[in-house]
């Protein structure tokens, strides 16, 4: 795989630092934020790829997802959650997946299993024939 440009939208310090060393590690870049809003801000420039937690302050992964299909349509994205209080884990990734999401990952997960997470993401879609 070539080397990604790389969003990661997470609200956990700690998570957004393993993140980005784990995708270091085989050569892609990335820029972090913590937050929807930074996000949104950040998905001025163009990126491979959006890595987002569905569940974070000041507008959720859900609100990066749509706007990424509005402003990056060519984006892939891959929706990571732990879930919360109020909403289960896989229900936070069926949304996510509805919304469009290329590929999905509950936390935790390993380095490895997030690598091929963003491959599956990046896997071209089928195309439909009518």
């Amino acid at each position: 795989m070539n080397a990604l440009s790389i969003l990661i939208a997470e609200d956990d310090e700690s998570v957004r630092a393993v993140l980005q060393g784990c995708v270091a590690t085989v050569g892609h870049t990335a820029t972090c934020v913590s937050n929807g809003r930074e996000a949104r801000e950040a998905l001025q420039q163009p990126f491979d790829l959006v890595i987002t937690d569905i569940l974070m302050p000041e507008s959720d992964g859900l609100d990066v997802i749509a706007y990424c299909k509005q402003m990056q349509p060519g984006a892939r994205i891959l929706a990571i959650s732990g879930g919360g209080r109020i909403i289960d884990a896989d229900d936070c990734v069926k949304l996510a997946r509805g919304l469009g999401a290329h590929g999905a990952l509950l936390k935790p997960f390993s380095c490895q299993e997030l690598l091929a997470g963003i491959a599956q993401a990046m896997k071209p879609q089928r195309e439909h024939w009518l």
